[in-house]
C-alpha cells in the first residue's frame, strides 16, 4: 500500500539520502557530489501545503522516496507553473509507485489551481523519460549537451503537461 504526508523536518535526512544515492548513476542530477541536510534547509523551506508539497512517500509504511512541486523561474507570472521532482529509493523503483504518485500529485495541483507541471529530465534518463511520457507528459524544450558529467555531454528535456481546469457553473 502506498501512502505519503507532508514532509516534516525530521524526514530532511531521509530525503537528502534518495537524492544522494541518484548521484553516482550520473543519470538523475546534474549535482556530481553528495549534498548535505544542512545544504538542502533553504529548498525544503520553500515548500509549503497550499500549492509547493514536499511529500514522504511510503510503501507499507516504510518510507521509500519523495516527491515535490517547486516554483518554476521565480517570477509572479509563472505562479500556476511548477517543476516536479520524482525520487525513489533504488529498491522501490520500477513497482509503479512513480506512476500512482504523479497521479495523485496531478489531482492535488489541479485543486490547488496549478495549471502546468514541468519536468527536468536528462536525454540518457530512458526510465524516467518512459514514466513521464506514460503519464501524458511531452518534450516542450531541447537543450543540447548543456550538462557535463564525467567528461560526457548531456542533453537536458523539457517535458510538460497542462492540467485540465474545472470550471465552476
Amino acid at each position: 500500500m502506498i501512502t505519503y504526508h507532508y514532509a516534516s523536518l525530521q524526514d530532511l535526512p531521509f530525503i537528502v539520502d534518495v537524492y544522494n544515492s541518484t548521484i553516482a548513476s550520473r543519470m538523475v542530477t546534474a549535482d556530481i557530489d553528495p549534498i548535505s541536510v544542512d545544504s538542502r534547509l533553504g529548498w525544503f523551506n520553500q515548500h509549503n501545503p497550499q500549492t509547493r508539497p514536499l511529500w514522504l512517500i511510503k510503501s507499507d509504511q516504510q518510507p521509500c522516496g519523495w516527491i515535490s512541486l517547486s516554483s518554476f523561474y521565480g517570477r509572479p507570472a509563472y505562479d500556476k507553473t511548477v517543476e516536479i521532482s520524482l525520487y525513489l529509493h533504488h529498491d522501490f523503483r520500477g513497482k509503479k509507485i512513480g506512476q500512482f504518485m504523479l497521479n495523485e500529485i496531478e489531482k492535488f495541483a489541479q485543486t490547488a489551481g496549478l495549471e502546468t507541471i514541468l519536468s527536468f529530465i536528462f536525454g540518457h534518463n530512458v526510465p524516467s523519460m518512459q514514466l513521464f511520457t506514460k503519464m501524458g507528459y511531452q518534450q516542450w524544450g531541447f537543450l543540447p549537451q548543456i550538462a557535463e558529467l564525467d567528461g560526457v555531454k548531456r542533453d537536458l528535456l523539457i517535458l510538460g503537461k497542462q492540467l485540465l481546469q474545472h470550471e465552476s457553473i
